[in-house]
Parts: C-alpha cells; sequence; structure tokens
C-alpha cells in the first residue's frame, strides 16, 4: 500500500492562500476582501484555489507581458499598474492578424480531420461569401494563405506549442500515470497513442496526449520500452514520479513474461520508484469484452447484415435511423474492422435488435439468406449478448466521466461485479428480469414451439458471465490492493483509523479532530479540499492524495483520440508522417489553449 512508507515519501511544500511571490510573476495582488487574486491588468477577481488558476489567467488573457522579463522592469511594471498605467500592448500588423487567422483556420482543420488541400476550398468559400456581402472588404483575404504546405506547416508549429506548454507543465507534476492505447488505430494496427496524467501540488489534473510511438518500426518490446522512456525523459518525467499504468488487454500490454507492463514494472523497480499500479480494463471496455461474450459469432453475422443495407437498403425508412448512427460514427464508408468494432457496441447492437423483424423482411426481399432467424440457439446468443452488452455500456459510459477520481471508477468497478453476481443468480433460476431482449426473444420462441421443448439453457450464459467476472477480477486487482488508499482518500473523515497503517494513523486521528477541515470537506470537492491540505502538517496523507489524484479515473481521452480516428479515417488513411499523425492526434485531444500570439510572432519555444 502507497500508505505504508516502505519507499521515498514525497516531498511536497503547499502553499495556502495568496502568495507575495505572485503579483511579480503573475501581476496580481492580494484582494482588500474576500479570497483568490486581483489582476492588476484588467482589474478583475480571479477565483483561485491555487496557483495554476492565477497562472492559467495570466497566460490565457495577459501573457503579452511576458516581454517585461527582468526583475528590474517587472518591479517598474507592477509599480505602473498598481498606478492605474497600462502599458499598451503592441497591436497585432495586418500581416499578422491574417496569419492569426490562418492559424484558427488551419487548427479547425485538423479538428475536422480535413485533407491539407482543403484549406483552398475554404478560403474560396470565404472569398465568394466577402465578395457577395462586404464587397469593401474582399481585400482581408489577400494575407491568408492556406495552401496544403502552409497549412501542414501551421499544423506542426501548433503541436510544438502545445508540446512546451505541457513539457512545461510536466516539470511540476509530483506524481503521474500512462496510459497506452495499441487498439485505438482500428483500421490499421500499428501505432501505440501514450497518454499521461498528471497532478501538481495543488492536485491539478493534466490529461494530455505524449507521444504517438510506431509499432511497426519498434516492433518488438524492448524497442517499444526504449521509446517510452525516450518520450518520458524528453518530457522531464523520471520513473521514481511514475505511480499507474493502464492498458489494452491485448498480449503485447499484459503478456504475463513478455508484455510491457512486465517491463515496465521491472524498470520502475528500485528504492526510489513506488509500486506501480496496474489495470487494463478502462481503455475500450465495451469492444475487448465483447469478445467474450459473444458466443455464437453474432457479431459477424450482424456485420453482413449492415453491408448489405448500406449497399442495397440505404433509401428504405425503417433503416435512416441506423444508418445516421453509422454515418455519425464513422462516415459514409467504412472498412469492414471499423464495423466489427462498431456493432460491438451496447447501445448499436440494441439498436439492430429492435430491427432484427425488419431486417428479416429485407433480407428475404433481396434473396439473402434468413437461417439465422430460424435457429432458436441463435437467437437467444443474440438476445443475450445484446443484454450483456447494455450492461456493460452503462459501466463503460460511468467510466467516461472525468476528473472524480479514481476512488469513483473503482467504486463502478466493484458495483459492476456485484451486478455480475446477481446476473448468475437469476440466469441459474431462469429469471430474466435484467435480460429483457433475450426475454423477448423467449416470449416469442414460446409461441411457436411446443411447450415441452427446450428454450433456454441457463448453464451456457452462466459460463459467459463466470468468464466475465474472471477477466474483471484479473483486470482490477492491482486496485484492490490499493483499495485502503482509495477509501481513505474518498472519505478521508469516516475512514477508521484502526484500520489504516501505524504509519498514518497519527495523522489521520489529527484530521478527523481538525472542526475547519471537516467544513473544507462538506463544501468543497475532494481536488479543492486536497489542494488546501497542509504538506507539513500532513505529508503521508498528502502524498496518497497526490498518488490517488494521478491515476487514470476515466478513458475519456482514450475515447476522444478513438472516436477521431474512426470519423476520420478516410483521410487519416492517406500517406502521414508520423510527425503529422502524432500533431493531428494531439490538438484533437488537448485541453491546451494555443498560445496564439507566440505562434504569430515567432516565440514558440523549442524543445528536443
Amino acid at each position: 500500500m502507497w500508505m505504508t512508507p516502505k519507499r521515498s515519501k514525497m516531498e511536497i511544500e503547499e502553499p495556502r492562500g495568496f502568495q507575495a511571490e505572485w503579483t511579480q510573476r503573475y501581476l496580481v495582488v492580494e484582494p482588500p476582501e474576500g479570497e483568490g487574486a486581483l489582476c492588476l491588468v484588467c482589474r478583475r477577481l480571479v477565483v483561485a484555489n491555487g496557483e495554476p488558476d492565477v497562472r492559467h489567467h495570466y497566460e490565457a488573457e495577459h501573457d503579452y507581458y511576458e516581454r517585461y522579463v527582468a526583475e528590474g522592469e517587472r518591479a517598474a511594471l507592477v509599480e505602473r499598474l498598481r498606478q492605474g498605467d497600462l502599458p499598451d500592448a503592441a497591436p497585432l500588423t495586418p500581416e499578422e492578424r491574417a496569419a492569426r487567422a490562418g492559424l484558427g483556420l488551419t487548427r479547425l482543420l485538423a479538428l475536422k480531420g480535413r485533407g491539407w488541400g482543403e484549406g483552398d476550398f475554404v478560403y474560396r468559400c470565404m472569398e465568394v461569401m466577402l465578395r457577395d456581402v462586404l464587397p469593401d472588404h474582399v481585400g482581408v483575404m489577400d494575407g491568408i494563405d492556406l495552401s496544403p504546405e502552409i497549412t501542414q506547416q501551421r499544423v506542426l508549429d501548433i503541436n510544438q506549442n502545445l508540446r512546451s506548454q505541457l513539457f512545461n507543465r510536466a516539470k511540476d507534476f509530483k506524481a503521474y500515470s500512462l496510459a497506452l492505447d495499441d487498439q485505438a488505430f482500428v483500421a490499421y494496427e500499428n501505432y501505440l497513442l501514450v497518454f499521461v496524467r498528471g497532478v501538481g501540488h495543488d492536485l491539478e489534473v493534466q490529461e494530455e496526449l505524449l507521444t504517438i510511438i510506431n509499432l511497426t518500426q519498434h516492433f518488438s518490446v524492448g524497442a517499444l520500452m526504449a521509446a517510452i522512456l525516450e518520450a518520458l525523459q524528453t518530457a522531464g518525467l523520471s520513473l521514481q514520479r511514475m505511480v499507474g499504468l493502464t492498458t489494452t488487454h491485448t498480449l503485447r500490454m499484459i503478456g504475463e513474461n513478455s508484455g510491457l507492463v512486465s517491463y515496465m514494472r521491472e524498470k520502475a523497480v528500485s528504492p526510489n520508484c513506488w509500486n506501480v499500479i496496474h489495470y487494463s480494463g478502462f481503455l475500450h471496455l465495451e469492444l475487448l469484452s465483447s469478445y467474450d461474450v459473444d458466443v455464437n459469432q453474432i457479431i459477424n453475422a450482424i456485420s453482413e447484415w449492415i453491408v448489405l443495407i448500406k449497399t442495397r437498403g440505404v433509401r428504405r425508412p425503417e433503416f435512416q435511423a441506423l444508418l445516421t448512427e453509422s454515418e455519425s460514427e464513422h462516415g459514409e464508408r467504412v472498412n469492414g474492422r471499423c464495423l466489427n468494432n462498431w456493432l460491438r457496441r451496447g447501445k448499436t447492437l440494441k439498436l439492430i435488435f429492435s430491427l432484427r423483424k425488419e431486417i428479416k423482411t429485407f433480407l428475404v426481399s433481396i434473396g439473402a439468406t434468413t437461417v439465422h432467424f430460424t435457429d432458436k440457439q441463435w437467437l437467444c446468443d443474440f438476445g443475450f449478448l445484446v443484454d450483456i452488452m447494455d450492461h456493460l455500456r452503462e459501466l463503460s459510459e460511468l467510466l467516461r466521466v472525468s476528473k472524480v477520481f479514481a476512488a469513483a471508477a473503482f467504486d463502478h468497478i466493484c458495483t459492476f461485479e456485484v451486478k455480475l453476481n446477481l446476473l448468475q443468480r437469476h440466469i441459474e433460476e431462469k429469471n430474466l428480469t435484467h435480460f429483457a431482449a433475450l426475454r423477448e426473444v423467449v416470449d416469442e420462441l414460446k409461441e411457436h414451439l411446443q411447450e415441452d421443448e427446450k428454450i433456454l439453457d441457463p448453464e451456457r450464459y452462466q459460463v459467459v458471465i463466470c468468464r466475465l467476472q474472471k477477466e474483471f477480477e484479473r483486470h482490477f486487482k492491482d486496485l484492490k490492493f490499493i483499495k485502503k488508499d482509495l477509501e481513505l482518500f474518498a472519505n478521508p473523515f469516516s475512514f477508521k483509523a484502526e484500520y489504516a497503517p501505524i504509519s498514518v494513523r497519527v495523522e489521520l486521528t489529527k484530521l478527523q479532530a481538525n472542526t475547519n477541515l471537516w467544513n473544507e470537506y462538506r463544501t468543497k470537492d475532494l481536488g479543492q479540499f486536497y489542494a488546501g491540505l497542509s504538506a507539513e502538517s500532513y505529508p503521508i496523507i498528502k502524498g496518497v492524495a497526490c498518488k490517488v489524484a494521478s491515476l487514470f479515473d476515466s478513458s475519456k481521452i482514450c475515447e476522444k483520440a478513438f472516436s477521431y480516428l474512426t470519423r476520420n479515417q478516410h483521410t487519416l488513411s492517406h500517406p502521414l508522417t508520423d510527425e503529422h499523425l502524432h500533431a493531428l492526434f494531439r490538438i484533437a485531444t488537448t485541453e491546451i489553449e494555443p498560445q496564439w500570439d507566440d505562434l504569430v510572432r515567432g516565440r514558440n519555444e523549442s524543445n528536443p
């Protein structure tokens, strides 16, 4: 457990309240009344729970004043601002405004997954609009260059700016975790997405794409490991601060003797490292779990139906909702693997199940086989798969909610495991209360079969649920190893001190006796509460909080990348360098805002 000081403790110096050094650094002063910080530039009150709030306001609104870097210049600037003398920020020149517009359009094109050549089309559209609506302003388009070559370079420039900001923030990470996703590239299977989640001393969470690794060039686990370590070193992240790993279920990741996780854990074993927690159930939960419960190759049959509907039934009104859902996921055209993976989602299966009679009628009308509709075992398996995948969908949606911390995610996992036990008992008793689709199939079959003819085989589905239970136990066993840490983090005032390790009991008893902290705990969210907790008074509890907060609590950022790929698979399948692919995925997944003025004026930091 992390609460047991087997290894070196974190050294965290947590400032509380307004800090005097913020005045010169971020041009703010302590307000006369209330909390937060008063900005000397815009005279707005910044609601600040810690330094990041003040920093974000400064970087977003007043980054221009970074040109005053010398100590004397900075002090003089603060004094001028105190007296209300606001230095004018140099306005952008017409050329710089045109460049900024081009950068903004480039980012939009990247977010929408459009090809490099579509910038010229956007330019022509804008030119036509201005000529008809604002003919006197057509000249503003002269300085905007959206040619393919310029667009490609701007994507790289935006990526470099975002990367620089991430690396600057990573220096302050007290703990971090990695998410390794080798299943996002469903159409290619030759890239590994590496995401990082880090927290600073104020427990502000940052989730970003760290790197993309070409698996064809890093085929062996050793080469893959070296590429990840190189990316960590470039970002200034040491293994001593790594807390957790979340991965997919593939053998490349979790192979017992040759998986990447085993290599990473061996590398992280040293007196100065923490126990690295690994769990492999968060990423693509529905997709990968479906392989365990699809007992009769249901998905393969359904995918053939969908191909026929897309080619010969596209105008049929009964299929419009299904086709719309398909196109919203991956466009009008889709390769077989993307289609197969889309069908493995609970929401999709449920929609197709509701259309099974219409699909049968359609298949008969075009002369296609309908043998599955006369196979009672196949129909029961279909209903069972729909029900189980719908339950998994509910869990998957809960695990997509970010910034709730791993303790809440672990509660969802434990609740689902209890639910599986309930489903196991209900199937054994032939109680189909929680199997709506299977119950519907059984009721329909009873109308056409003899009373004494067996319809439902409970043992068949008990085996499937048992297999799913074992998979969950295997993939999330490390979270159970730190169960007490998670419980302490989520409920520090109700956690019984006698059940805590000896090393933390004194701190926990002191915390629970503090009325002021109890009031803060009730009125603030967990992140805010622990951000304000003194590291000097509660070093062990604060250390546990930083580690738990750094664990991935959702699959949101991975799902964002997966969705970006499936929606834009044809654009991304065109020849792209790894550098451009990396840039596009960073732009699509980041929560960091590019520093536009720096990009326009060529002040982008260079990183190795």
